[in-house]
């Protein structure tokens, strides 16, 4: 995934940038970059690979080195941003969130024939935002162009351009599937992926861009280049993983939003005779703990924390390359709670089933420590197309998740043509699903959220949320 933040104001906005850019470190944990306009400097630009520390403090000393009254900086799971870039456009700093599934389309296309070339990074891959700025540059003007490289882009891309005049123009991708909300306060605005970076340093909500909406913002206004399209389709696991607790997206909060998720699930036991006995009920540390206090409530089982994840030396759980040695520190985390799990009947929420890997160890070690009985729910339903609009999972291929798998090792490739029914509890394909998995991994019981359920959760037409990775409907 990635993040990114900007700020337009009539005073130096480093610091702020910088914060901002920081309350985004949960969106990914490759590369940081900021990019800032002062009107006697110009454009200054850097870049750092945060995979083995935070991000403030590979920048804490920016504030020696650049100054400005407009910034935008990044949070980036791919490549290196953002970019500084000099066209017939003027000179400005781009960077962008999503994923481009044709980049070798789009270079041979429009590009290869005007002689120019790209810096390649190590494994030979253009990087994103240097192609859509490439892009963006065929046209001759800043909305025109970014209109042109948004219609041409498989994937998604949402974009922040810092001009050379210190004005921010902001794009949302073409069909809303990731936020971008302008904020304001008495010196300027500013403009976040995640709301709540932007209350958190004195900026009010003012405006969030609907899909395809392209705005340019100075300091006393926000002008509108392109209205927004009739089509949106926001991605749903904003609210039930990667989204941050404390921010609403289209008026919804998350933290909310995964109390009413965790609650329905209960329901759903409930009206499914299939509660189990329980002395406690858990998260898997940290999206799932929410929707688990969500059932708790709900299902009137104590809520308890049975093993806490020590984070002060091993803050993130996916820095090492392989990934044998990510579980491997996922589970050196896991500290238990021995009075809280030695001989009990647990039930554990966890905010998705992907692999399976990290689980079924998990479970393991709550075995290992003495759980009576260890019940996993899924706060979404079973995950069965790799996601092809944004990056926050790009190495999952299909046959990588595990219920495509189960699928295969039950059916065949014939299966794939009952996905609707094995993601359904009801029927007796998603029957032998849940009990297969639960078999692998050695669960006590197992069931997913339906995808009824976790619309209801966020409360927004299905119309317009991305529902893909779970039902394969674009």
């Amino acid at each position: 995934m990635g993040g990114f933040f900007g700020v337009v104001s009539k005073k130096d906005c480093l610091s702020d940038v910088f914060f901002g850019v920081d309350y985004h470190s949960h969106l990914g944990t490759r590369r940081g970059g900021l990019a800032v306009y002062d009107k006697e400097i110009g454009l200054q630009r850097e870049i750092h690979n945060i995979q083995n520390s935070p991000f403030r403090t590979k920048f804490e000393h920016v504030f020696e080195e650049m100054r400005g009254t407009s910034a935008i900086g990044c949070i980036s799971d791919t490549d290196p941003q953002p970019l500084l870039i000099r066209s017939n456009l003027g000179t400005y700093a781009i960077t962008i969130i999503g994923i481009i599934n044709n980049s070798e389309e789009l270079i041979d296309k429009y590009l290869s024939f005007s002689g120019g070339h790209f810096n390649t990074m190590t494994s030979g891959k253009v990087n994103t935002a240097e192609l859509t700025a490439a892009l963006i540059n065929l046209k001759s003007s800043f909305a025109e162009g970014i209109r042109f490289a948004q219609s041409q882009i498989d994937g998604t891309a949402s974009i922040l351009i810092l001009k050379n005049d210190g004005n921010i123009i902001a794009a949302r991708d073409r069909f809303g599937r990731l936020p971008i909300i302008v904020g304001n306060n008495e010196d300027g605005y500013s403009v976040t992926f995640e709301s709540y970076a932007s209350q958190k340093l004195g900026y009010e909500n003012e405006l969030e861009l609907g899909p395809g909406e392209i705005v340019e913002i100075s300091t006393d206004r926000i002008k509108q280049l392109q209205k927004p399209g009739k089509k949106k389709r926001i991605c749903s696991f904003l609210w039930t993983y990667y989204g941050y607790p404390t921010s609403t997206y289209e008026g919804v909060n998350v933290e909310l939003m995964r109390y009413k998720n965790g609650a329905i699930m209960a329901q759903n036991d409930e009206a499914n005779g299939t509660a189990p006995q329980l002395d406690y009920v858990g998260g898997v540390p940290d999206s799932g703990t929410p929707h688990a206090i969500g059932y708790s409530n709900e299902s009137k089982k104590p809520f308890a924390r049975a093993f806490i994840k020590y984070t002060p030396t091993w803050s993130r759980s996916f820095i090492p390359a392989s990934q044998r040695e990510r579980n491997k520190v996922a589970k050196m985390k896991q500290i238990p709670v021995m009075e809280l799990i030695k001989d009990k009947d647990l039930l554990f929420v966890d905010d998705s089933i992907v692999r399976g890997t990290q689980l079924r160890e998990t479970v393991e070690f709550l075995y290992e420590n003495g759980a009576k009985s260890v019940h996993i729910r899924s706060a979404c339903p079973p995950i069965m197309y790799g996601c092809k609009y944004l990056n926050f999972s790009p190495s999952t291929g299909e046959m990588e998740l595990i219920a495509r798998q189960t699928i295969m090792e039950l059916e065949g490739e014939e299966g794939f043509e009952h996905i609707e029914e094995y993601s359904d509890g009801a029927t007796e394909r998603g029957k032998a699903l849940r009990k297969s998995i639960c078999e692998k991994l050695h669960f006590a019981s197992l069931d997913f959220q339906s995808l009824d359920g976790v619309i209801k959760a966020i409360g927004l037409p299905r119309c317009e949320l991305c529902t893909y990775c779970w039902d394969g409907k674009e």
